[in-house]
């Protein structure tokens, strides 16, 4: 059972969004693993996707929104609901286009971990290391990211409504 207390001691204090990400960045290293993490949203009114928060802002930093492409890894993750696993950057090169980008930072294996609220895909939690990295042992733990992903993602809506 992973040790929750950091994570809700950050959501606690109330501090916003971000600081509830970098929690959540802390208990995925201890989860799993991870050396590249980064949260995408999906709106499935709009198939838009956007990257709210990057662990390496200088290689991947939040940005606006783009259209969510239709893949098989979308159809995996976004459609079915499920965890998408490459273990190798040949994996990995089949189905995002900056591969070269992931390999220079040392990552060539990734698990896209699919956030669920109310039935929908809000997002994914991206967790991104070396080759070989994501077991299926490390995989079925990052089941327990879903819910604090949740979380942050809930907390980042009501903190863009307010802004509003």
């Amino acid at each position: 059972m992973p040790d929750y207390s950091a994570f809700t001691t950050a959501l606690a204090k109330g501090h916003g969004p971000t600081e509830a990400f970098d929690a959540l960045c802390e208990l995925t290293r201890d989860v799993v693993g991870v050396k590249l993490f980064t949260v995408m949203t999906h709106d499935s009114r709009t198939g838009m996707a956007g990257r709210i928060y990057s662990n390496m802002p200088d290689a991947y930093p939040v940005s606006g929104t783009k259209p969510a492409n239709e893949t098989d890894w979308s159809r995996q993750v976004i459609k079915e609901k499920r965890t998408f696993v490459a273990n190798t950057i040949e994996d990995i090169a089949n189905v995002f286009y900056d591969h070269e980008l992931i390999k220079s930072l040392g990552c060539e294996s990734v698990i896209n971990v699919p956030i669920i609220v109310a039935g929908e895909v809000k997002g994914t939690i991206n967790c991104l290391h070396e080759a070989g990295f994501y077991t299926p042992e490390r995989v079925q733990a990052a089941e327990a990211l879903k819910l604090p992903g949740a979380v942050c993602l809930l907390l980042n809506e009501l903190d863009a409504k307010g802004a509003e």
